[in-house]
């Protein structure tokens, strides 16, 4: 099981939500774009910038055609290489790990799943857990 995710955060930081999607295999450039088709529903006309690490997929030829057709809402701003310390996304990982899925011995994978849609959910109440994994990663409004 793979886990996309996306944190948006309003511009004057009153707001965060957080979109992701799971897939039963691991995340490729098709699966990429429909993830962001998904996010454009969400986001309604809203313009969005989109900050991304240097996964394989957001670099291919498919994907850059993609994001050219796409530039009326959404730029993409580019984490330099290896830097999971400056991803937000990778501090929401760490979290449902350290939480929901420490010391568990799923049987598969589909039973791995609950405990992370029910960490998402936790994450999503708190209220300002999404901001804080902003601020760990030093990005400030």
């Amino acid at each position: 099981m793979s886990l996309s995710a996306a944190i948006g955060y309003r511009w004057d930081g009153t707001r965060a939500r957080l979109f992701f999607q799971t897939c039963p295999d691991s995340y490729n450039t098709e699966r990429l774009i429909g993830f962001l088709e998904d996010l454009r529903r969400e986001v309604r006309g809203r313009k969005v910038i989109l900050v991304w690490d240097g996964l394989p997929a957001h670099k291919s030829r498919v994907m850059q055609e993609y994001l050219w057709q796409q530039r009326r809402w959404l730029t993409v701003e580019a984490l330099p290489g290896y830097s999971p310390k400056l991803n937000p996304v990778e501090n929401l990982w760490g979290n449902i790990k350290g939480q929901e899925l420490a010391n568990r011995c799923s049987v598969d994978l589909r039973e791995a799943g609950t405990p992370v849609h029910r960490g998402i959910e936790r994450v999503v109440e708190s209220g300002r857990l999404l901001f804080s994994f902003l601020s760990h990663a030093k990005l400030f409004f």
